[in-house]
């Protein structure tokens, strides 16, 4: 019987505007390639490095998220080692005083802490571009020098779905902070494992094997079951696993070798000689705190005791920002006519009706004609009898294209919602004169004959009638 043991590292790159050590535009939109370059990003000899400050305060924010300790003095140092994509020859980043440590992250399903060994800052290289003929490469440059922020886990993870489930929570933490776009098919959420197993009763980790650039969520649990399979299978055998660097092979669905890593490789750190220690006191760490936001966890605390909505519906709207401030502000306005509306209602035609009609038209929420006012009064008008729940959909549909306000629309097109009987009892006695097969039926004890008929009302009335009053008149009538 075999344990497996993961740590991650993963790399972000961060949003801001320059890139790490000069004034070239960190622009991950960029796509003709070595625009966005300059001698100090290309390491031409005599240039030096200027820190951006910006990009410093981004990572002591989301360590201070992530419960770290910042190392009030920090320091930058050179790795050495040769790659096309790495101009200089060396990389500037953090050995042994990066800016954050000793961190953790509860995961929200099940409680489990995941200890944070170190956030750190460094350069990003650059992009290599190899031709199906497998004869050469090129290099883009304009990744070269954006600001990357690096994060080490201990090894606290045992399975595919927790490991997937911290970076799901890490990529939101550090949206909610704007620290990151985070979007892993433009490479700026970039993860690599380092998976090991075991057997169950031994105390000491079995041959890490490293999994680099995994650039989706799907590859990262992909790639773990994978090789937890494929390493107990090897042992199973007899085999002795090495240590070494694989990469996911997405069309396989399997894990390739790519380089032997039997010993550390020696990077001959040592401090960044064209750029000065930095120190942090107390005022300045503690302004950056109070510039974050209320962060997830807090969120679907807040969401679940205010609105009183489920696990699933709290999870939904913490994991999209647009849609859970469209939602609080709709609820605003529901409350702002009916102090005691029903918050679910609107939740539910958010992600219902309001879904459908996204995909119907093939415009998203945040891009249509829409706005919480026209929701929360849309819902309350709902709430109050003045409309169905079937012209509901309809004001909403309209307003969603259109945006014109709800009363409008109903006001317009005579939507408002039919309570009287006597504005009813024609339209229902011409159904019950034209359905006496059905009527019959009613009064045999089909109750499905009675849906039958309010249907027929509802279609009458385009939807207009007040189902409620329709069903009792029909009751009556027949009776």
């Amino acid at each position: 019987m075999y344990k497996p043991t993961i740590g991650l590292e993963i790399h972000s790159e961060l949003a801001t505007q320059t890139k790490m050590f000069c004034d070239c535009d960190n622009d991950p939109e960029q796509i003709k390639p070595n625009v966005n370059v300059c001698p100090i990003c290309l390491g031409h000899p005599g240039t030096l490095p200027k820190m951006n400050k910006g990009a410093v305060d981004m990572v002591i924010k989301t360590g201070l998220a992530l419960n770290c300790e910042i190392n009030k003095i920090s320091k930058f140092d050179r790795k050495n080692y040769f790659y096309p994509d790495l101009p200089k020859a060396y990389q500037i980043s953090q050995y042994d005083q990066p800016l954050c440590l000793n961190g953790y992250l509860i995961l929200p399903s099940n409680g489990k802490k995941i200890r944070i060994t170190r956030i750190h800052l460094e350069e990003d290289t650059g992009r290599l571009a190899h031709a199906a003929d497998g004869k050469h490469s090129l290099v883009d440059f304009n990744r070269a020098g954006v600001p990357l922020m690096e994060l080490v886990t201990e090894p606290d993870f045992d399975n595919a779905e927790d490991v997937v489930e911290f970076a799901q929570e890490f990529q939101l933490i550090i949206r909610t902070l704007k620290v990151s776009m985070a979007d892993m098919e433009k490479g700026q959420l970039r993860i690599e494992a380092n998976i090991s197993i075991a057997q169950q009763d031994s105390e000491k980790l079995g041959t890490k094997v490293e999994v680099k650039n995994l650039n989706s969520f799907r590859a990262v649990s992909g790639s773990i079951a994978y090789e937890i399979e494929r390493q107990q299978k090897a042992l199973e055998k007899g085999e002795k696993i090495i240590q070494e660097t694989r990469g996911w092979d997405e069309a396989k669905q399997k894990t390739i070798s790519q380089r032997s890593k039997e010993e550390a490789h020696d990077y001959r750190y040592f401090p960044e000689p064209d750029l000065p220690p930095m120190t942090f006191d107390d005022d300045y760490i503690n302004k950056i705190k109070s510039e974050i936001s209320e962060l997830p966890s807090q969120k679907r605390e807040r969401i679940s005791a205010e609105y009183n909505l489920s696990k699933t519906q709290v999870e939904i709207l913490v994991r999209d920002q647009f849609l859970s401030d469209f939602f609080e502000e709709s609820v605003s306005e529901l409350k702002s006519i009916i102090p005691d509306g029903n918050p679910e209602m609107v939740y539910n035609y958010l992600v219902s009706d309001i879904k459908g009609i996204e995909a119907e038209k093939g415009i998203a929420l945040s891009e249509s004609k829409l706005v919480p006012l026209s929701m929360g009064t849309t819902v309350a008008f709902l709430s109050e009898n003045k409309i169905s729940s079937r012209v509901a959909k309809d004001v909403l549909a309209k307003s969603f294209e259109t945006g014109q306000v709800p009363e409008d629309i109903i006001n317009s097109e005579g939507l408002g919602q039919i309570s009287d009987e006597s504005g009813l009892e024609s339209i229902i006695q011409d159904i019950i004169d034209n359905n006496s097969k059905v009527c019959y039926d009613y009064k045999q004890g089909k109750e499905n004959a009675m849906q039958f008929l309010v249907g027929q009302v509802m279609a009458k009335t385009r939807g207009k009638a007040n189902p409620e009053v329709a069903r009792q008149l029909l009751k009556k009538l027949l009776s």
